[in-house]
């Protein structure tokens, strides 16, 4: 009996342990980095993301969906217990909730896994047991992927170049007269560093506020806990013909590769240069609200920034090396549902035109890339209203400022994206021919039957994009 019990539990335990290690070799681990600038979007993305992957009555561009394959989705304890779990729960009350309101935007990293248990598709599926493909989804700030553009500059090249830019824009008038009458071939005084610091860091604050897209260093704005240390008390300055030891440049320069080591390169390493697939969210349609400048400042922005991307297929045995690339990157114009579903296609195309600079190098490497715009929670509904005698396509919401209902034509966007970029690589300095109008709309009060995710556009499509061949 006794040793009959032994044998029972030492088969058992075999048995159990062979179970793990197939399921451990046979499951899938995907990577999926959620990025953007400010305002895109990212909280609200990967909130309707999950929601609308738990409950997918929604997701009819879903291959595997649509056959019947899913068998179950379902949330799991994330593998990286030193990372802050993403909020799912609570980001997804905010927005369904009886007073529905946007969620904070990502002040930190974090990550949520998601696990498939799927049926094969195929000729042969008939005979291949379920297979469970697991989605960590990374989410972290976008002013932090800003400062992947910083790897590839010295201190005067990032200087001269933030410099030349704050010319332009009004908000840096204190920073740039504070700038200005320093002499950077001076002595350190720490006094004046913290002040120059801080100034610089008001301006990124008004930039941000004001929508602007390439405020960097990030962790100027989001410090944590390295708020008030020399790795964060730096800013640009013009280069002085003389540069001595322990003199004001000298040390700006010191503390600005300081913070490329410390900060910005240990972040590249431990998390971004991890991720298999991306989703790159910007703010399109806001970006045209502001005019030609903001337009031009998004494109460069995000040439820039996916320089730091390795894009393209890994070989399977440098996968064995821990050698990874982004094989998938998805290039998102977030708030469709601001437009008539007859102005989608222009954004899109807008979209595809803005961004065909890193787009280009993308495909050049060998990672698959597409645009598409979408709203990741449809705040809105379409209707056609007459304007000065013409019958127009627009959207109705209720304002977030007011919470009152509000019906905006926003204006057409052209057909040929040229009209729009040209005019932003030229610098002009406003819409020569037409004039766009955005309001903010409040998240929607639902009304979700069981199975139903909240409502979107074109979510469903992002998703098949992203991870359709792992299912």
């Amino acid at each position: 009996m006794a040793f009959s019990g032994l044998t029972d539990g030492i088969t058992r335990g075999i048995e159990s342990a062979g179970a793990s290690l197939s399921e451990t070799i046979f499951d899938t681990t995907l990577r999926l980095g959620v990025t953007g600038l400010s305002r895109a979007g990212k909280t609200v993305f990967i909130t309707a993301l999950v929601a609308n992957l738990l409950s997918r009555g929604r997701m009819p561009q879903l291959k595997a969906q649509a056959e019947g394959r899913i068998q179950a989705v379902y949330l799991q304890p994330q593998p990286d217990v030193t990372l802050p779990r993403f909020d799912y729960e609570a980001h997804l009350a905010a927005l369904t909730g009886d007073s529905p309101r946007w969620p904070a935007s990502t002040r930190a990293i974090s990550e949520l896994r998601l696990s498939f248990r799927v049926q094969p598709g195929g000729f042969l599926s008939s005979w291949r047991a379920p297979h469970t493909l697991h989605l960590d989804i990374v989410d972290y700030p976008g002013e932090w992927l800003l400062d992947l553009a910083l790897l590839d500059q010295t201190f005067e090249q990032w200087a001269e170049a933030t410099l030349a830019r704050l010319e332009r824009r009004p908000e840096a008038a204190a920073f740039l007269a504070l700038a200005r009458s320093e002499d950077g071939a001076l002595r350190l005084e720490e006094a004046r560093a913290r002040a120059l610091s801080a100034t610089f860091t008001a301006y990124l604050t008004a930039a941000r506020d004001l929508g602007r897209v390439d405020v960097t260093p990030g962790r100027f704005l989001l410090p944590g806990d390295l708020a008030g240390s020399p790795v964060l008390t730096f800013a640009p300055l013009p280069k002085p013909a003389l540069t001595p030891r322990a003199s004001l440049w000298r040390e700006m320069e010191r503390r600005y590769e300081a913070y490329k080591a410390r900060v910005v390169r240990p972040f590249f390493r431990d998390h971004f240069a991890k991720i298999d697939r991306q989703v790159v969210l910007a703010d399109v349609l806001g970006a045209i609200h502001q005019g030609p400048r903001a337009v031009e400042d998004l494109r460069r922005t995000m040439a820039e920034i996916l320089q730091a991307f390795r894009p393209g297929r890994i070989s399977w045995l440098g996968s064995l090396f821990g050698g990874r690339r982004v094989e998938r990157i998805l290039f998102a114009a977030t708030k469709a549902d601001h437009l008539h579903h007859e102005q989608h296609p222009a954004l899109t195309a807008i979209t595809a035109s803005l961004l065909a600079e890193a787009k280009s190098r993308a495909d050049f490497s060998g990672a698959r890339t597409e645009a598409l715009s979408l709203a990741s929670l449809r705040a809105t509904v379409e209707e056609t209203v007459a304007r000065d005698g013409v019958m127009v396509p627009a959207v109705r919401g209720t304002l977030l400022s007011s919470a009152k209902p509000a019906l905006m034509y926003p204006g057409a966007l052209p057909a040929d994206p040229a009209r729009l970029l040209s005019p932003a690589r030229e610098g002009a300095e406003a819409w020569l021919d037409a004039d766009y109008h955005l309001m903010t709309f409040a998240p929607a009060r639902l009304s979700l039957r069981p199975g139903e995710g909240p409502p979107h556009i074109r979510l469903d499509r992002a998703v098949e994009f992203l991870i359709g061949d792992q299912l």
